[in-house]
């Protein structure tokens, strides 16, 4: 994966300003690979492109990740302090052929789930309904005793085990972090979004860089490639030069 510079990590948080997340994922990853094409980053699944946005994650800032989450016990906001590497799953050899589960009387055969799949889902539904509108688009073929039969008759132990089964072989699509409020003692599991984190950290520093570069430009005249194309250090420099 190419690491992407400034001017290109700037760009795609101008074109993701208008897209869904979905999509935000995608035009980050079409960058890092151009020769790939852009449809690749839409056909992977969803477990190997967040594996690829947390490689992306810690090429453009670091191994170090920080957030907030609430405790669901008391309310009290949570600092979050983990590491690329404690958030990284060494996920198993995905196969190309569809996946097959026997549970009971059920045969099923699927796929996994991804981005144009995430794309597809009605909005706005609860996560009872996306769960199962996502599952029937994965489904490719399910018999009961032999005889084919539609998703939506199949039982909910079965659609619960297809999902415990795709978690087993796509780990990087549900990442979960240990959580415990210091203030209440409550523990419980989140998880963690790396299509959402990533996207508010690019909007976060976009903003920075271009408070910096206007300043820089009305201290020295120069043109924004020109700031841009600064090291991030050289940057800092001269933003404190003119601070003196």
């Amino acid at each position: 994966m190419r690491a992407l510079t400034a001017t290109e990590l700037l760009g795609a948080w101008e074109q993701g300003l208008s897209q869904s997340a979905v999509h935000r994922a995608l035009t980050l990853l079409t960058l890092t690979n151009a020769d790939a094409g852009p449809e690749w980053p839409a056909q992977l699944s969803i477990g190997q492109r967040d594996a690829h946005l947390l490689a992306l994650r810690e090429q453009a800032f670091g191994p170090r990740m920080t957030g907030l989450a609430m405790c669901p016990a008391c309310g009290v906001q949570v600092q979050l302090d983990f590491t690329v590497a404690d958030v990284r799953v060494a996920a198993p050899s995905i196969s190309v052929d569809p996946c097959t589960l026997s549970f009971g009387e059920c045969d099923v055969f699927f796929r996994l789930p991804n981005s144009q799949d995430l794309q597809a889902l009605p909005t706005p539904s609860d996560g009872r309904s996306s769960k199962r509108a996502l599952l029937e688009r994965c489904l490719l073929s399910a018999r009961r005793n032999g005889q084919e039969i539609p998703a939506e008759q199949l039982p909910e132990e079965v659609t619960t085990a297809i999902s415990e089964r795709m978690a087993e072989i796509d780990p990087e699509a549900d990442v979960q972090l240990a959580l415990s409020c210091p203030q209440c003692d409550q523990r419980w599991h989140a998880p963690l979004d790396i299509a959402s984190f990533l996207w508010s950290e690019i909007h976060a520093w976009a903003v920075r860089l271009l408070r910096d570069v206007h300043t820089l430009a009305s201290a020295y005249g120069w043109r924004e490639a020109e700031i841009l194309a600064l090291s991030p250090w050289r940057r800092q420099a001269y933003l404190e030069l003119i601070e003196q």
